[in-house]
């Protein structure tokens, strides 16, 4: 299980990068992404495909980001995870979120290895303040059965 010393950290972070964020507007990174730009923080979208999306501009890779992000959001099948977190550790971030379904024991490995935070199994959208609607109830059905990071 993930710490929640790692989620803090991760939380923590001003500028975060989110990739899987899609041009139909309706995918879970369109969704993280708007959670995570209302709380606060500045949010950049890296879509190789997009100049911008939703009014906000898209950014081909991470290396190509106007500052360097302190963490990076991943929403995209594990097979795309495995080479992102290369680019990852080429632009020098030191923090990776996998949402529940872009992980890859691949992946996960190569973060731990190159002495990247990751966090993996968890939802990002449960943990960025302040939860709301089925993320909430969903986080107390975990508080109450002992599930959530310690």
């Amino acid at each position: 299980m993930v710490s929640r010393a790692a989620i803090d950290d991760f939380l923590a972070q001003e500028a975060l990068a989110v990739v899987g964020v899609s041009t139909s507007g309706r995918k879970f990174g369109n969704s993280a992404f708007e959670v995570l730009k209302k709380s606060g923080r500045r949010v950049f979208i890296v879509n190789p495909k997009a100049k911008e999306i939703g009014g906000e501009p898209s950014y081909p890779s991470l290396q190509e980001l106007p500052e360097k992000v302190g963490g990076v959001v991943v929403v995209v099948p594990p097979a795309q995870t495995e080479g992102l977190v290369r680019q990852v550790k080429a632009a020098g971030i030191e923090r990776v979120w996998m949402q529940p379904g872009a992980e890859s024991e691949l992946a996960i490995g190569f973060c731990q290895e190159n002495g990247i935070s990751v966090i993996s199994h968890e939802c990002v959208m449960m943990h960025a303040e302040p939860v709301r609607g089925f993320h909430r109830f969903h986080r107390g059905v975990r508080k109450v059965l002992g599930r959530m990071p310690r």
